[in-house]
């Protein structure tokens, strides 16, 4: 099936069947999209977390305002973005680049002064939602992996990030936590939007040109 096709296919499932596992081979794939996600200036600003333990899963509905799917998914991915940018983490991400480019360290200097010099007086705050952004862009391509991989998923907003955060220790690495991403195959008998037409705005409404 072409892409759009599998975008048709996918909607956010609103109740799993809690025996179906995901293959680990299909996660695999999920999250390695997620990771091959383009970024600003290559520098990877989010990490994802893969959740499957149950317990743990169980303790997280409360935080998701009591969305009972995460604790029936079969793995949950958390996407958590840095709480800000350091010098040491632009540093390591472009020390790795010409390491693996057989470059000399420092090749880059020039353009990593300009990140840090742009982002280093910036606020925590200010910090965050840029690199929170670029979470959402491998956030997406972890969606549309799915949708190819037939595996159902649920985009979420819906949970109180401090207390995951609190909950998965993020603060100690750095992380605040962005979305969460339900992986698993659908209830149809219990999906109430199982069903349901897909609806969005119509192309004419949509895009714009000028």
């Amino acid at each position: 099936m072409s892409l759009l096709e599998n975008l048709q296919w996918r909607y956010a499932t609103k109740k799993y069947d809690p025996t179906k596992k995901v293959a680990q081979e299909d996660v695999d794939k999920i999250v390695e999209a997620a990771r091959l996600a383009p970024t600003s200036s290559g520098l990877q600003q989010f990490r994802v977390i893969i959740i499957t333990d149950q317990e743990l899963k169980d303790k997280i509905v409360p935080i998701a305002w009591g969305q009972e799917i995460v604790a029936e998914c079969s793995h949950l991915l958390v996407f958590a973005a840095w709480d800000r940018y350091t010098e040491e983490r632009i540093d390591e991400i472009y020390n790795r680049t010409t390491d693996e480019r057989g470059l000399p360290r420092g090749r880059f200097e020039s353009y990593t002064d300009k990140l840090k010099a742009a982002y280093l007086p910036q606020s925590a705050e200010e910090n965050f939602i840029h690199t929170a952004r670029q979470a959402y862009i491998g956030f997406g391509l972890a969606i549309a992996q799915a949708a190819e991989q037939k595996v159902d998923c649920t985009p979420m907003e819906g949970f109180t990030t401090e207390e995951l955060d609190e909950l998965l220790d993020l603060k100690s690495k750095g992380l605040k936590s962005v979305t969460m991403l339900p992986l698993g195959y659908r209830d149809n008998d219990g999906d109430w939007l199982a069903s349901m037409k897909k609806v969005r705005n119509p192309k004419e409404e949509f895009v714009m040109e000028f």
